[in-house]
């Protein structure tokens, strides 16, 4: 679905023909996520980096999570051995830093940020963009570390997709996956639908022989669908609608229910998400106006503990097993406005202005564990943007952001600038500031519960915990060479963002239940460093593509996290370098061969002691990581009508590069967990789709 978009007449009208540009490398493509409204990527003040379906295709991942890895500044890591819950950190900031959106809505909820990038299914997904840095002048909280809007299937043309594969993980534990999409839009283009269904069923996996898993089974099904209708040529309506249902266990593989395993967890998701926009232009399509509303929905029925030892704690367990139920609601809407004044100090103006509001509703509970989170956030934001063209060379983008949160006594302002320059378009400068911040509220990683030291670890929110804020600056660099033959280009981008009173977790100690964190806010902290990106394409046959960051992520004191260990400021789980490649061979229509790899550096990591191989806390350093993965595929055309038939098979972690000191047992710390998420897996798998 495309969303916010500027009139028409200066937007979709002119895309190029993609029969001009090398195999997915477009450097003229548009996009939305840094402006609000749609720029062509190079005249973009924001950078803006793109994962199209094709390109998903290409590099065989499942789900969102899969996808984002090799994206440039990005990493995707694992945060439980037992549930496997993912974690999206952007510039070296973790996942409450950064604001996942469906179709540029932020209904991605902190209880969803737990497992919602696996249920996201890639065959959904149209397209990713991806914007690092601070945002929140646009999105408000918890843009800091950056944006990705999944942009879900577009009914552009009939057509139809079916998609079916089979990995083997570790070359004992089944994973098969089943997909389709189908598209149907009438003649006059006046309306149109897409439809999705994917099913997945993974097993269990464990990887040191102690009968309790390191990757979770998985049973997910999804579905949904995108409908637009045109009721004159400047009025559009766009509706959604998708339901995604996973069940997930981890823990001692058994077929016992969940609370007679020595240790496990187990999760029941029901999720519902929705949106609807409607737009007109008008003024000579020089205004469009936009009122949208969109929401999520999100139940949970699940279990964490550990089957205890003693008679007495065994039939206590029996009689009131530490089952819970969380209940999540998201509502979002709002109105938009764009405008193009005729004359702007005789240069090119789009003023965009809007109001929004974001009600969080959530309700965490687990009665055995008086565990309890019940919280209620409401932010409105009101947001006013220039994206003004000064010269054919200079662009200046502006604007401020007012939110009004309910867990924060006074409104917050969220300015930032940009400013682009543009050297007879194949190289742009670029310099951003932003600031942006986060509420004293639950992310994702606080609404996990964990295990460590023989019991559960949770996370609790000071009683006194206030906002925390950010400063955010970037300059960069991008050059572009293309001619027909070849595509070659490289981005260099320098980052900065400093956190006042930055949430820290400081360990209490251990209450009957196990291990207890506490959220508090710390003096500051500041991150930075340097990425850079390499890309190229050569005869539409060869195509390179690459990112690699180096950075540091520091508090301004050192922090515990440990007792008895000395303190440290370095970001836990933060690696110094980080970086991907993707390199495609595309020798004629039928034959495409893609190797690629994510490479991930040491980082420190805390690591409780109770597993019957570790017995003591310690502070460690993890290993570096390189993951290489290879795809070879072979296309059909089956019939005369353009039907496509397409045979692939390859391997994922082809090197096995997989963490080799996990804990064991049922008193495991789950979340001493690193490297790649999965070991060497080998994967089947046959595609049926139209031409189109």
């Amino acid at each position: 679905m495309i969303l916010c978009q500027v009139p028409e007449t200066f937007s979709q009208t002119q895309i190029p023909d993609q029969d001009t540009i090398p195999r997915r490398i477009e450097l003229r493509e548009l996009v939305i996520t840094g402006t609000k409204t749609f720029k062509r990527k190079t005249e973009s003040p924001v950078i803006v980096n793109i994962l199209d379906s094709k390109t998903l295709s290409t590099l065989q991942v499942c789900n969102l999570s899969e996808s984002l890895k090799f994206q440039p500044g990005l990493r995707i890591e694992a945060n439980c051995q037992t549930c496997q819950y993912t974690q999206l950190r952007m510039n070296g900031l973790q996942g409450g830093y950064s604001q996942i959106l469906i179709n540029g809505r932020p209904i991605f909820s902190p209880l969803m940020g737990l497992y919602g990038m696996d249920q996201l299914p890639v065959n959904m997904i149209e397209k990713i963009e991806v914007v690092r840095g601070g945002g929140s002048s646009l999105y408000g909280s918890s843009a800091i570390g950056g944006t990705v809007n999944v942009i879900t299937k577009i009914p552009l043309t009939d057509g139809y997709e079916f998609n079916s594969f089979y990995q083997s993980i570790g070359q004992r534990t089944d994973d098969f996956n089943l997909g389709g999409n189908a598209t149907l839009v009438n003649k006059s283009a006046t309306a149109g639908t897409t439809i999705f269904m994917n099913k997945r069923n993974r097993k269990m996996y464990d990887a040191n022989g102690d009968r309790f898993s390191e990757i979770p089974s998985i049973d997910n099904l999804s579905f949904g669908v995108n409908s637009y209708y045109r009721f004159t040529p400047d009025q559009k309506l766009e509706v959604s609608l998708s339901n995604l249902n996973e069940y997930r266990y981890g823990g001692e593989m058994t077929d016992q229910p969940a609370h007679l395993a020595m240790q496990s967890e187990e999760r029941d998701h029901r999720i519902w998400m929705a949106s609807a926009d409607y737009q007109i232009n008008f003024n000579e399509d020089n205004t469009t106006l936009i009122g949208y509303a969109a929401f999520q929905d999100t139940y949970r029925s699940h279990y964490t503990g550990i089957f205890p030892e003693s008679e007495e704690d065994i039939q206590s367990h029996l009689e009131t097993p530490p089952y819970g139920t969380s209940q999540n609601n998201t509502y979002h809407a709002g109105m938009q406005l764009n405008h193009r004044p005729v004359k702007w100090f005789k240069a090119q103006n789009v003023l965009t202005a809007g109001t929004e509001i974001v009600s969080d509703e959530i309700d965490d509970r687990i009665p055995a564990y008086n565990y309890l989170i019940d919280q209620r956030t409401i932010d409105w934001g009101s947001f006013f943007q220039s994206d003004w063209k000064l010269t054919d060379n200079f662009n200046l983008l502006s604007g401020v952001r007012v939110d009004l949160h309910n867990l924060l006594d006074k409104p917050v302002f969220s300015p930032r600038i940009a400013l682009l320059y543009s050297v007879k378009s194949r190289t742009q400068f670029r310099l951003n500031f932003g600031t942006g911040f986060r509420a004293p509220q639950a992310f994702d990683s606080d609404l996990h519960i964990a295990f460590a030291g023989g019991g559960v670890s949770r996370v609790r929110l000071s009683p006194d915990l206030s906002e925390e804020r950010s400063r955010s600056f970037s300059a960069s660099v991008n050059h572009d060479s293309a001619t027909e033959r070849y595509i070659a280009g490289f981005t260099l981008e320098a980052f900065y963002t400093h956190l006042d009173d930055a949430f820290v977790l400081q360990h209490t100690g251990e209450d009957e239940f196990g291990e207890v964190f506490e959220k508090r806010n710390g003096s500051g902290a500041t991150v930075s460093g340097a990425t850079i990106e390499l890309r190229g394409n050569f005869r539409k046959k060869i195509q390179l593509e690459g990112g690699f960051t180096m950075q540091t992520s520091l508090f301004d004191q050192a922090l515990s996290y440990i007792e008895g260990t000395e303190a440290t400021r370095e970001f836990l789980r933060t690696p110094n370098e980080y970086g991907f490649a993707n390199l495609s061979i595309m020798p004629d229509e039928r034959w495409n061969f893609n190797l690629n790899l994510v490479y991930t550096g040491p980082m420190l990591l805390a690591h409780f002691g109770g597993a019957e191989n570790f017995l003591s806390d310690a502070m460690t350093q993890s290993p570096s990581f390189t993951e290489i993965n290879l795809r070879i595929s072979r296309s059909f055309r089956i019939t005369e009508q353009g039907a496509i038939l397409e045979l692939y098979t390859g391997v994922k972690n082809l090197s096995d590069a997989y963490q080799s000191d996990f804990d064991k047992g049922p008193f495991r710390d789950s979340n001493y967990i690193y490297g790649p998420i999965m070991p060497r897996t080998l994967f089947l798998g046959v595609r049926l789709r139209s031409a189109s």
